[in-house]
């Protein structure tokens, strides 16, 4: 039977710790808050009492509650205070030689049978445990910020930790309303293993000016349903943070190059700015720990004249492809007032994508999206043709043929003949280089990648990609477009994965060498990324929803470029192809477990 604690001991009183005492002072627990010093006593009753006043505020906590919650916390300066508690959690920054010290004073302090717990998210819990005599009683409950809202708590048990020990704390999750995954001692554990490698990975992106903060920013949120972007999380985070987990990662992980922190979050950290808390970060805040971000002199304008100036005027589009995606552009530039020229092969095609439209604009007038007006005013603006001769008197052709290089430059290689001069020329290919479609005509300066993301009507987001001969006329002219489609355009080079593709597929790559590595389960994975991240999905449910297939494809494409090893994809993913599990698609892929 578990262990039942009624009074447990808080070290740290930082915005976790705070949040630490909170969660569990709702749920009836007497604690135990400690700090070093009377003025962070003092600081963290504040975090505490401004915490539980806005949850009455907003209505999720009663001011009986409230009162009663405060009652139950007793502040103290001093580890002494903690010599009759049931189990400690210490919440001190991330330094372990700290930790370490603070462990070895609790093993003098604390009974024989308490348990002591560190809220570590990358350091070691087994060097942290051997400062004690007690190592077995040593375990890592690591919550999530802010802990009383986020549900995740990851239970880490050392090699010497003890199964009842583990049994007493999961038990307590389950009082708490937490979710937990236990798992074993291993840098960065979960959650932190798979975010901060992506992370990272976009500080790089935005060091090398391959795109722009508010574009990366976006790209996550809008492309993949994040709840904020990689550099803006960061920010949260707090940047001194994120570079100290960074390189415990990159010591302790097999100095994965991947997570050696960027040079640029070394220079930031050394210059103070180290986001929300300081004011300054990648953004600039209203003040230190306000949320509000305010313009400053690296942020681009962002008004329609900024996003038209130097774009070329476009009435005409012509549209070549018969698959879902050039269905639904077609369906989309029809809906934001462009005349559209639709060329496929064959009239039989040229019908299909026809009654696809048709089927489409439907059913938004039935969810009440569109108005029957609207909808026959977009179906009138449509023509269809089965010859590219058609496209003669457009302004601009997007491509959404088959993603085979060759079909891709024969086909720009006869607009090149057959488009006027001046006409933008863009291809959606989501993998391919742009720069060797652009290379088949004699206007490279007039290609560019405009990738939409699938469904094109629904999905806001389109990666405008400018290769190192597009025009910046030709750039303008994308974002213009997108902006006049109700779309987010964001501009980046000519590189594989492009934003999304490039920063989403390593991490769900990272969480199948993990399962690979039996360090946890997928249904675990996928919760942790989920209740502990945020995220939409779990890597493992978004695999098999992407493909299996499709994913390894687009990572043998990143390892290929960048020649990353961390890249190179795992074995059991293509396994797993070669099987024939792909996913939904074949009803077998990750979520059914049958592969095992």
């Amino acid at each position: 039977m578990a262990r039942e604690f009624s009074t447990v001991g808080v070290v740290g009183l930082g915005t976790m710790g705070a949040g630490i005492v909170e969660v569990f002072a709702r749920n009836g627990i007497d604690v135990v808050a400690v700090e070093i010093s009377e003025p962070a006593l003092e600081r963290g009753r504040a975090t505490l009492t401004g915490s539980t006043d806005r949850a009455v505020a907003k209505g999720k906590l009663a001011a009986a509650d409230r009162d009663a919650l405060h009652e139950r916390v007793h502040f103290a300066v001093g580890l002494d205070a903690l010599h009759s508690v049931d189990l400690v959690i210490e919440a001190v920054p991330e330094h372990l030689d700290l930790k370490q010290r603070i462990f070895a004073e609790l093993d003098r302090v604390c009974r024989p049978e308490a348990i002591l717990a560190t809220n570590t998210s990358s350091l070691s819990v087994t060097e942290i445990s051997v400062a004690t005599t007690r190592p077995n009683q040593v375990i890592g409950i690591h919550f999530f910020n802010p802990a009383p809202v986020m549900k995740l708590v990851e239970v880490v048990r050392t090699v010497v930790t003890s199964p009842d020990v583990v049994a007493d704390v999961e038990a307590l999750c389950a009082r708490l309303g937490k979710v937990d995954v236990t798992i074993n001692d291993r840098a960065g554990f979960i959650a932190n293993a798979l975010l901060f490698g992506y992370l990272n990975h976009a500080v790089g992106m935005f060091e090398s000016h391959y795109a722009t903060r508010e574009d990366i920013d976006a790209a996550m949120k809008l492309g993949c349903g994040l709840p904020m972007g990689p550099l803006a999380l960061m920010d949260l985070i707090g940047l001194d943070t994120a570079y100290e987990i960074l390189d415990t990662m990159y010591r302790r992980g097999g100095r994965d190059r991947r997570h050696a922190p960027v040079p640029l979050l070394k220079q930031m950290v050394t210059a103070g700015l180290l986001g929300r808390k300081s004011g300054r970060g990648f953004y600039t805040y209203q003040r230190p720990g306000s949320p509000v971000v305010v313009p400053d002199e690296t942020t681009p304008p962002a008004t329609e004249a900024a996003l038209a100036d130097g774009a070329r005027a476009i009435t005409k589009v012509g549209v070549v492809g018969s698959g879902t995606m050039a269905t639904g552009i077609i369906e989309v530039f029809a809906k934001a007032g462009y005349e559209v020229v639709s060329v496929t092969r064959g009239a039989e095609k040229s019908a299909k994508v026809c009654e696809a439209v048709k089927t489409s604009l439907n059913k938004g007038v039935v969810r009440g999206k569109l108005a029957e007006a609207d909808r026959d005013a977009a179906l009138g603006r449509i023509s269809w043709s089965a010859t590219l001769d058609h496209l003669a008197d457009v302004d601009l052709v997007v491509e959404a043929v088959v993603e085979e290089l060759s079909v891709k430059k024969a086909l720009f290689a006869s607009l090149d003949e057959i488009c006027k001069p001046g006409v933008v020329l863009a291809t959606t290919t989501s993998s391919l280089p742009v720069i060797d479609v652009a290379m088949a005509t004699q206007r490279p300066a007039d290609v560019v990648g405009l990738h939409f993301f699938n469904p094109a009507p629904v999905m806001p987001l389109v990666e405008v990609v400018r290769t190192i001969r597009t025009s910046p006329e030709a750039t303008a002219t994308a974002r213009a477009v997108c902006a006049a489609l109700g779309k987010t355009g964001v501009v980046c080079g000519d590189r594989s994965g492009f934003i999304v593709n490039a920063l989403l597929f390593p991490y769900l790559n990272d969480a199948v060498k993990m399962l690979e590595a039996s360090y946890s389960t997928a249904d675990d994975i996928d919760h942790a990324m989920k209740l502990g991240c945020g995220y939409p999905m779990g890597p493992f449910e978004l695999l098999d929803v992407v493909g299996l297939d499709v994913s390894l494809a687009i990572q043998r494409e990143l390892y290929l470029e960048l020649r990353e090893p961390g890249f190179a994809p795992a074995p059991l993913l293509e396994h797993l192809v070669t099987a024939g599990y792909l996913g939904r698609k074949t009803r077998r892929g990750f979520r059914d477990h049958s592969h095992r």
